[in-house]
């Protein structure tokens, strides 16, 4: 890898998206499971409930903290090292990301402090709609991020004038021909990155003997969450699949590892994509299951990456979406069993509960991948069509991007420690506290 200009400010911006989307991508889904143990508790008075929102709300409000910081210097880098991209297209990316912040940040950060610290204050329908607004500003906010990033992909509703871009059809802008797909897919991968959050941290306090009500009302939540979202997403991402086929056929080709054009195609289940010789080495595939996956026909026809002139880097898109595919079916198995465990016996065996610990970050791990998939996946472009990534580069030179960059490494690798150490710590001292409680009502019941 040449560590020019381009490079560096492209790996630059990546390790912030990448540290930035670990926490909206578990808050999104977070706020909404929480106004579910919100409204359990209400219908069932059951406090094991307001226990098990106790101990999530604390780290709902140390990963908004952590997304709100990693978003700012996020947005830095678009006047540092990327201004040609506000130049060419800021009349669409400007508004979209004033109105994420107009509608959904000042909405979930102003009720926040009510949802956090309120509920002695105020009343429970009071604390309870406070949940739900920050529940639904998170949503929000997901949603216009999701209109641009999917507008950058499939550009539309514009025209260029000038060599800059200028709306001519706000409707055709945010719901471009991608924004469907692409937002239902983020929201269900924040559903699933949650529920195995909330699965493998229970999981946790299960095996250190902590089997409180509290503790198997989190379990049970998130396991059946994700058990019920894992199929879900595998719709969503066929449906996602064929319109990239239509919309993105590059990308496509370049996620199956296709270099001529041809039908009945096999899918790849192993590869070394060879750049210099175009075409795939140690390749291991199941025969036409490639068209009939991408096509929904046995013989159907994909257009390979030698018909295009220009095309992402292949071993790249080719290998991040096989990891977010394999621990997608990760999940499905251990989702299900964990269900169907707790559904006859109750109770999970203790090696199913290692597993669910050790899939506690699955969901960044699967969304990580994911976004390469569609970032990389439109290389040359940052906007499909539009404009190209070099052309947007700034002028920054490679010693400023290179000291830079290892500086957002160094500190991200540190809170990214403390905040994996904190969840855990936040764990063990929800269990203890809840110990303390059972040894009090013995004492009284004594």
């Amino acid at each position: 890898m040449d560590l020019d200009p381009v490079t560096l400010a492209r790996v630059q911006f990546a390790a912030n998206i990448s540290f930035h989307i670990l926490f909206p991508t578990i808050n999104i889904a977070l706020a909404w499971v929480l106004l579910f143990f919100k409204a359990r508790y209400q219908k069932t008075g059951d406090q094991a409930w307001m226990d098990a929102y106790g101990l999530w709300v604390k780290i709902f409000a140390l990963s908004f903290a952590l997304g709100v910081v990693s978003g700012v210097t996020m947005s830095f880098q678009f006047g540092t090292n990327w201004p040609g991209y506000m130049q060419t297209v800021g009349n669409i990316a400007g508004p979209l990301l004033a109105y994420e912040i107009l509608t959904a940040f000042f909405l979930e950060a102003g009720f926040l402090g009510i949802m956090l610290f309120g509920r002695p204050r105020v009343s429970e329908r009071i604390h309870t709609l406070a949940t739900f607004l920050v529940a639904f500003g998170n949503t929000v906010s997901a949603f216009w991020i999701i209109a641009l990033n999917s507008w950058m992909q499939t550009p539309a509703g514009f025209e260029m004038r000038d060599g800059r871009a200028h709306v001519l059809s706000w409707l055709e802008v945010i719901f471009n021909p991608s924004m469907p797909y692409r937002l239902t897919h983020m929201l269900i991968a924040s559903g699933l990155t949650a529920a195995f959050l909330i699965a493998g941290l229970s999981a946790y306090r299960y095996l250190r003997g902590d089997k409180s009500r509290s503790v198997m009302a989190a379990l049970k939540t998130g396991v059946c969450l994700a058990a019920l979202l894992i199929p879900a997403q595998v719709l969503v991402g066929d449906m996602h699949g064929l319109n990239t086929l239509k919309h993105q056929p590059a990308k496509l080709a370049a996620i199956e590892g296709i270099w001529h054009t041809e039908k009945e195609v096999p899918l790849l289940l192993f590869a070394l994509p060879n750049s210099e010789t175009r075409s795939n080495d140690y390749a291991l595939g199941v025969p036409k299951l490639g068209s009939l996956i991408l096509t929904h026909s046995w013989d159907g026809e994909i257009k390979g990456l030698n018909e295009f002139e220009q095309h992402p880097p292949v071993a790249k898109v080719f290998w991040s979406f096989r990891v977010m595919a394999g621990v997608g079916m990760l999940m499905l198995l251990v989702s299900w069993l964990a269900a169907w465990q707790l559904w006859r016996r109750k109770s999970v065996s203790p090696l199913l509960a290692k597993a669910l610990v050790g899939m506690t970050f699955s969901g960044w791990l699967a969304t990580l991948a994911g976004w390469y998939v569609t970032e990389i996946g439109r290389q040359p472009w940052m906007v499909t069509g539009v404009l190209t990534t070099a052309d947007a580069v700034g002028a920054a030179t490679t010693p400023m991007l290179a000291t830079s960059l290892a500086t957002y490494f160094a500190l991200y690798a540190v809170l990214l420690l403390a905040y994996v150490s904190v969840l855990f710590h936040l764990a063990r001292k929800a269990s203890a506290a809840d110990a303390q409680a059972a040894a009090k009502l013995e004492e009284k019941l004594a």
